[in-house]
């Protein structure tokens, strides 16, 4: 199925108002840069085939990139601001066509201090990371896509990632102390957010406003020990990867647990992990290191591969191998493989997790990774099930929901739909204020909830209804 058709907006008119600024109509490249990973989605797959813009303008600073929003609001052609669309679920595909706004070289460091840094929005997050190991810090925490994902792209589109099991998720408050906001209007306007108010462009998939700015809090820069561990089962490994990211004297970065087959899917891996055996992949401080060997040895576990990070035998930096890469990693195998999203949370989590293993047991082998949302640990959990249809991703669902599992849809590209943002007046006000004439990624997050796009909408599933307003 495609969903090309005719356009009818004015690029001639606009190709002269942004006179000087890279741009390019070439279809191959326009629909390259129209597409995500959303083919990691065999529900999306079909639905968003054949959606493409008709030109890709690339600013190559701030100044540009106002006359660029001002050319559009005037001649009133849609727009989706994009870096490099690492988001998984087809959120950066332009469903009304229009323009590309490739924003990667609004990129580089602004300033910096011990406790802070401030940068472009457009600025590759891995890149800015290894900048400031330079001076012992790092950031808090980066997306599986950290390679390629930016500052202002992975908070628009993102939730956390690696060091999350610490520091929490983009939601919660002080993990972005500022940042800048160009509206698209005739005279666009720059607006800085502070404290709660940053929260406004979370997760709205690039609807209200551009990102030009982000502050963020550092985090110290340990030296980081990657380690695979083995146990015998799922359970136990879950159990002790939650006592593991429960407790704040080990200093660890990522607790991902992984059932076997998993292990001998990620090619990377299947020459270390025994048969049968479920793994956690785990990365700890060099200070907490022979606390933790002991630890795993008297849990039942084998540490089967320690390495400095990005030195293992795996060959890439361990965070490569969890959340939205774990994914990747699989379907390499399985392309038909797919998952849910469900948040386990509260004092009973292993009895939760336990259950949720029965229930999915027909489906495939399960993860659990483990962050911390609203200050609350949680368990983001899922079988891998081999897609055959809605009505088993239904089933799944139902199974995990059974468990008490509150489960997100990832398979949707609408900001209420996948149910990860919680929406406030504030964040209504915001939309209009800052896109006027509902011209950014239109159908993602409108105003009135009945003109969003219906985008494989049909999933029982929960909605993100904690926050701070």
């Amino acid at each position: 199925m495609t969903h090309d058709v005719a356009r009818f907006y004015p690029l001639d008119e606009l190709i002269t108002a942004i006179d000087g600024i890279d741009f390019t109509v070439d279809q191959r490249r326009v629909r390259v840069k129209s597409t995500d990973r959303f083919n990691m989605s065999p529900m999306l797959s079909s639905e968003l085939q054949g959606r493409i813009a008709d030109i890709v303008i690339t600013p190559g600073n701030v100044g540009d990139l106002r006359r660029v929003l001002s050319a559009a609001a005037r001649l009133r052609i849609p727009l989706v601001p994009r870096t490099a669309g690492s988001c998984n679920y087809g959120q950066s595909v332009p469903l009304k066509g229009g323009i590309i706004l490739d924003v990667t070289r609004l990129s580089g460091i602004i300033e910096q201090s011990n406790e802070r840094v401030r940068v472009l929005a457009g600025t590759v997050m891995a890149k800015l990371d290894k900048e400031l190991r330079k001076s012992g810090k790092e950031l808090r925490f980066i997306p599986s896509t950290a390679k390629v994902a930016t500052v202002g792209g992975n908070f628009g589109g993102g939730i956390g990632g690696i060091g999350s099991l610490e520091y929490g998720c983009w939601s919660d408050p002080g993990n972005l102390i500022s940042c800048k906001v160009m509206t698209m209007e005739e005279e666009p306007r720059e607006i800085e957010l502070s404290g709660l108010d940053v929260l406004r462009p979370f997760h709205t998939y690039g609807t209200t406003g551009v990102l030009t700015e982000m502050e963020l809090p550092l985090a110290p820069a340990w030296d980081w020990q990657e380690a695979l561990v083995a146990f015998d089962d799922f359970k136990t490994a879950a159990k002790f990867a939650e006592a593991l990211a429960r407790s704040y004297s080990i200093t660890r970065k990522l607790a991902s647990v992984q059932e076997w087959p998993i292990g001998r899917d990620v090619s990377l891996f299947s020459d270390l992990v025994p048969e049968g055996k479920s793994i956690l992949l785990t990365m700890i401080a060099d200070h907490s290191w022979s606390a933790f060997e002991q630890w795993v040895g008297e849990s039942g576990g084998t540490v089967l591969a320690r390495a400095q990070e990005g030195q293992g035998p795996w060959r890439l930096p361990m965070w490569e191998f969890a959340f939205g890469h774990l994914i990747q990693n699989v379907q390499k195998v399985h392309p038909d493989a797919a998952v849910m999203e469900g948040f386990v949370s509260g004092s009973d989590m292993s009895s939760k997790i336990a259950l949720a293993h029965d229930l999915c047991g027909e489906f495939g082998p399960m993860f659990v990774e483990f962050l911390r949302i609203d200050g609350q640990l949680q368990g983001l959990i899922s079988p891998f099930f081999r897609f055959a249809g809605d009505a088993q991703a239904a089933k799944v669902t139902e199974a995990l929901r059974a468990a008490e599992i509150l489960v997100r849809n990832p398979h949707t590209t609408t900001v209420r739909a996948v149910g990860k943002k919680r929406i406030t007046e504030k964040d209504i006000a915001f939309k209009r204020a800052t896109d006027p004439h509902g011209l950014m990624n239109p159908g993602r997050f409108e105003p009135d909830e009945a003109d969003d796009a219906n985008v494989n909408d049909n999933l029982q599933t929960d909605r993100f209804d904690r926050g701070h307003g």
